[in-house]
């Protein structure tokens, strides 16, 4: 036995350097050895979900097991932002791992909301060259998108590179996901697969108060939405309207009341959007626990489709080979504030979740608190981490590798957000200021720990105005340094 023992031993010592031998001498061995070390990376991306969307973070209205899953089997964080909370701008930033107010729009304003995002000019060369398709591309990763784009013509998927597999958003997009996971691969690839749900609950309100010629072209080009909507609206089978009220349906959240001293700019936005106007003055409150109800059922419809995509992975025995992260563009406001869609840089809104998970890799049951995340700013450098080629294109981005793996790191202790009437800053210790300028200059100071409902404000407390200060000088100095107060 022993002597079996020291021959293997004496094999394994003879071997290892011979067969690295071969691979430095063989140009394909040498890239098929590469690619083992190298894991496939699939981005699952939803869209309008807010943090607390997920049966995971302790929400009992809502099941969502392969969302779950990966947070489960990987970390999951709580202190996760979008750059924007508009589906055009985050997705800029996913592209280029860039603030979208770092483009302007084609008549030279700071691409803060979807049509100007949208209307972004052809980008340069050097935004080219450092999309987070070029980095992957560089690294030999093979690139695959499908669903939905909501992109400029510059940053489409084709335009970069990416092999699209399909444009459905929904159950068809999982299905080609998961056939493009079980097939063979000679390289390893890097998959965004750009699911649409929850935004179907956009068309709730849109619908209730069709007035705008805008919102009429909406609902004549969303017939798939509004069926999908409605089957969400549907009461579970044999139970009535108060048994439904009673029992079933998610109760109005404690901020249900617009935040008191509210900012006029939140008022100007409502004006100019007439159908979240109507959605706040006339909806009662079981139209608007309804609303609650349809959102969890959406979030419940794109988790099955996830469902999909992990299910393909494990039968095709790639699970130990693949970064898995899931996140969301931006959140909804679903009755927070007499609010729905997104916009306003409330929590509903601007916290998304974020979860990864690569078995073998990233430990299982970790729940980060703590770290401030941001998926446009940190998704590009942390790819391109694990394909071992580095990147990173706004200074005050990170990868999240030493996060994911449970590493000690220094982290930021602050971070930004941009929306189309104001920009935030939030800190690691919970307090977030939000300066308005939509109807002039407002700030608001808020305070998560004392009031995690962001139901008020402290602003002019006296004992927030050290915090106030010091995120100021943050909010002019890191993030915005060109937008000066007063200036």
């Amino acid at each position: 036995m022993n002597k079996n023992i020291n021959f293997m031993r004496l094999l394994k010592f003879f071997l290892i350097p011979f067969a690295a031998l071969i691979a430095c001498s063989n140009p394909s061995a040498k890239k098929e050895t590469e690619n083992n070390l190298r894991p496939n990376i699939i981005y699952i991306y939803t869209d309008q979900q807010s943090e607390t969307m997920m049966s995971c973070a302790g929400n009992e209205y809502v099941k969502t097991p392969a969302m779950d899953y990966i947070a489960n089997n990987g970390i999951r964080f709580t202190r996760a932002y979008t750059t924007n909370p508009v589906c055009s701008p985050a997705r800029v930033s996913m592209m280029t791992g860039r603030f979208p107010g770092y483009f302007n729009d084609k008549n030279g304003n700071q691409a803060r909301e979807n049509a100007g995002s949208m209307k972004i000019p052809e980008v340069s060369e050097a935004v080219k060259s450092t999309t987070i398709a070029a980095f992957l591309k560089k690294a030999g990763y093979d690139l695959v998108f499908g669903g939905k784009e909501h992109l400029p013509p510059s940053l489409t998927p084709k335009a970069l590179g990416f092999n699209d597999i399909t444009n459905n958003e929904r159950d068809v997009l999982a299905q080609e996901a998961a056939s493009y996971i079980k097939g063979d691969h000679d390289n390893p690839y890097f998959m965004i697969v750009s699911l649409i749900n929850p935004h179907d609950i956009c068309y709730m309100a849109i619908r209730d108060f069709a007035e705008a010629e805008q919102t009429k072209r909406i609902l004549k080009n969303g017939k798939t939405e509004l069926e999908t909507l409605d089957k969400a609206l549907q009461l579970p089978e044999g139970i009535d309207q108060e048994q439904f009220f009673a029992e079933y349906c998610p109760p109005l959240p404690p901020n249900f009341e617009p935040q008191e001293d509210e900012a006029l700019a939140i008022g100007s936005l409502l004006d100019s959007r007439a159908f979240r106007k109507s959605a706040r003055e006339s909806y009662t409150e079981e139209q608007w626990r309804m609303h609650r109800w349809a959102y969890a059922r959406l979030t419940e419809m794109v988790d099955a489709q996830i469902q999909l995509i992990l299910d393909a992975l494990k039968e095709s025995g790639q699970e130990e080979n693949t970064l898995v992260i899931f996140s969301s563009d931006h959140g909804d406001n679903d009755s927070s504030h007499k609010m729905e869609h997104k916009t306003v840089l409330y929590e509903e809104s601007a916290n998304i979740p974020f979860a990864a998970m690569w078995k073998g890799q990233i430990p299982a049951g970790q729940v980060n608190n703590t770290n401030l995340i941001s998926n446009g700013l940190d998704l590009l450098p942390t790819v391109c981490d694990y394909a071992g080629i580095e990147a990173q294109t706004d200074p005050r981005s990170r990868s999240l590798k030493p996060l994911f793996e449970g590493h000690k790191t220094e982290w930021r202790k602050t971070l930004a957000v941009e929306g189309e009437i104001s920009r935030m800053v939030v800190n690691e210790d919970g307090y977030k200021y939000v300066r308005y300028d939509a109807v002039g200059t407002e700030e608001r100071l808020m305070d998560l720990n004392k009031d995690p409902y962001e139901t008020t404000h402290f602003t002019n407390d006296e004992s927030h105005a050290k915090i106030l200060s010091k995120l100021r000088k943050e909010f002019d100095e890191e993030w915005f340094p060109d937008l000066q107060l007063g200036s």
